[in-house]
Parts: structure tokens; C-alpha cells; sequence
């Protein structure tokens, strides 16, 4: 079933009129406490997990459409929101102050990414202790990009090479967080091999990641075909597609070129047809993501993880229309298990 843009707003207004309480703009959710690991959420939720995903602004300009797309995005109540660590760690202090600022003053459960570079062991203790003591309960720990400019990643003097390392320093000194990891459907760009890229997944989780978000993709196929294969080989956390809705054929095509995800051939034409028409672009976007999220969780993904690009109307729009059509109790009256 095809969705246009209009539609999906409607839905979007019919499901704020709904659930925003009248004591305040923003539904928590209601099937766990207010603060909680994600891990945590995942085993208590009977429902999806819904999360969005926020980049640290670099401009007061930038900030001030940050938090304009949170307002409009916290009605629909997420169960956790994160904030990115920014290239080469850029944006380090940037990120902890954002995600403590969500969790202190919007009521959100948040998780802050938490990268390796440039960093020595020590920095990346005097880091955590930091995000300990703001309260903050859940990391995504990843190795990071280089910095603008830089073509390979290098290991810092003193520091870690790998999101598994990483995993291993916050659990070995047991820190109280839920270790979140990264995974890639499409073997990751630096991986040797499919078998190899599964490995290195299964390296984070023996070293205490215990939630899994997948890079950005665009083919279902690929998830579910991941998934099977990593259950195969003994990895048995849950697995969160991460999902971007195509808002510019520019900012996607590029997105894809740096990450390595692959756009379908059909897509891509039926896209670049639409090139000069924004608002036909945008709306076959969220049509498009749309029944890739009903796909992924009617087939028993365990939620689904907006990378929002600090914009609201796509996600806002598409979450809704999954909250009326809830395709995720189709699975379970089929009686299928979450395959995520």
C-alpha cells in the first residue's frame, strides 16, 4: 500500500491529537519506567522499539533546527533518541552536553555515540566517567571515522583501533552501561569478506555489546538474509534496522557514496526521474521507507532506527503511519518470533 506525502501528515496529526497528554507537549513511553537500558527496553517492550538518531549541530543556526525537529518528532513519544560523536571525534563534548540536555530536560531516554579516534585509553575513560556521571545509560561504541580530510583511520598513540577494543575497555571496567554496537547488512566497505564482516560483528558482542543497529539499507532482502546468517553463527542479540528516509537524491547519493550502502536500481531511476521535483523526491522517499519499515517489522524486526538527518517531517510522517497501520501484528498473528 502506497502512502503519499499529505496522507502520512494527516496521519501524523491524528496520531498526536491522540496520544499527546494535556499535562504536556510529549508521550512517554508507557511499557517501561522513564529511565531505562536499551537492552532492558527490548527484552520489556511488547511492542516495537522506535528510535531517531540526531547529528551535533556546528551552528547556533544548526542547534535552533535541532531541537525544532525534536519538538516536532517527541509527540510520538520514541523509546531512546542518540547523538552522533562526529568525525574524528569532533564534536566530543558537543555530543555529551546534547544528549545530557535530552535526558535532563526533555525526559528522553538518550545514547551517546562513543568513537576511538584520536583518543588515548585515558581520554576515552575521562570520557565515559563524564557520560557516567550526567547519568546517561547506554553507549553506541563504534571506531569512527578519520577526520575531514584524511583518507584511513589510524589508531592513536595509546589508543584502540577497533569498536570491538572499545566495547571490551567499557565493559572490562564495568561501567553501567547498555553497550550498544554498529552491523552492516552490506559488508562493511573495509571488511575482506562477508564472512569476515560477520566476524567482526560477532567480536563486539563477545566483547559485551548486547544491542546491534544496522547501517543504513535500502533492500530488505539484505537485512533478513543478515540476520539468518548471524543467527547461524551463535550471535543472538537483537538487531535493529536502521532505516534513512530519502528526503534529496544529492545528500543520499552522497550519503551512500561515503558509507558504502547500495541504492536499488529500480529506486535509483524511479529517484533520479524526480531529481528536479524536491517535493516528488521527498514524497517517494517516505512512501518508499514507509513500506520498508512495515516490510521489516510485519517479517518480526524488533523496531525500527530513524537516522533522522536532524529533520522532521519524513520521519515524523512515516512513524505515524506505522503507528496506525501496525504492521508488526501481522507477524504476530502468524505466529512468527522476532527474527531481529
Amino acid at each position: 500500500m502506497a502512502y503519499c506525502l499529505a496522507d502520512l501528515e494527516r496521519g501524523a496529526r491524528s496520531i498526536e491529537s491522540r496520544v499527546t497528554p494535556s499535562a504536556g507537549p510529549w508521550l512517554a513511553p508507557a511499557h517501561y519506567p522513564e529511565s531505562m537500558r536499551i537492552d532492558a527496553i527490548l527484552e520489556a517492550g511488547e511492542e516495537p522499539v522506535f528510535s531517531f538518531e540526531f547529528f551535533p549541530p556546528k551552528t547556533p543556526e544548526g542547534e535552533a533546527k535541532l531541537y525544532r525537529a525534536l519538538e516536532a518528532l517527541r509527540p510520538l513519544g520514541p523509546d531512546f533518541v542518540s547523538v552522533t560523536w562526529g568525525a574524528g571525534g569532533s564534536t566530543r563534548e558537543k555530543t555529551i552536553e546534547i544528549v545530557t540536555n535530552l535526558r535532563e530536560r526533555h525526559g528522553l531516554e538518550a545514547m551517546a555515540h562513543f568513537t576511538c579516534v584520536g583518543a588515548t585509553v585515558e581520554d576515552l575513560h575521562a570520557s565515559l566517567r563524564h557520560i557516567e556521571r550526567a547519568g546517561i545509560e547506554n553507549v553506541l561504541v563504534l571506531r569512527g571515522d578519520p577526520p575531514q580530510g584524511v583518507e584511513r583511520f589510524e589508531r592513536a598513540e595509546g589508543g584502540l583501533g577497533y569498536a570491538s577494543d572499545l566495547a571490551q575497555l567499557v565493559t572490562a571496567a564495568r561501567y553501567p552501561f547498555c553497550v550498544v554496537g554498529a552491523c552492516y547488512p552490506e559488508p562493511h566497505q573495509e571488511a575482506a569478506s562477508a564472512e569476515a564482516n560477520l566476524e567482526h560483528m560477532a567480536a563486539k558482542v563477545r566483547a559485551g555489546v548486547s544491542v546491534l543497529i544496522t547501517q543504513l539499507f535500502f533492500d530488505n532482502a539484505d537485512y533478513f538474509r543478515f540476520v539468518e546468517q548471524a543467527r547461524v553463527a551463535g550471535i543472538d542479540v537483537p538487531i535493529i534496522p536502521g532505516i534513512m528516509p530519502i528526503t534529496s537524491v544529492a545528500s543520499i547519493k552522497r550519503m551512500t557514496a561515503m558509507c558504502g550502502a547500495r541504492i536499488p536500481p529500480g529506486l535509483l531511476v524511479d529517484l533520479e526521474r524526480r531529481a528536479e521535483e524536491p517535493e516528488a523526491v521527498l514524497e517517494l522517499g517516505v512512501a518508499y521507507a514507509t513500506l520498508q519499515c512495515a516490510e521489516l517489522l510485519a517479517g518480526g524486526a524488533p523496531g525500527i532506527h530513524f537516522y533522522t538527518i536532524n529533520q522532521s517531517p519524513a520521519t515524523r510522517a512515516i512513524l505515524s503511519a506505522l503507528r496506525l497501520h501496525r504492521p508488526w501484528d501481522r507477524a504476530r498473528l502468524a505466529g512468527a518470533g522476532s527474527v531481529g
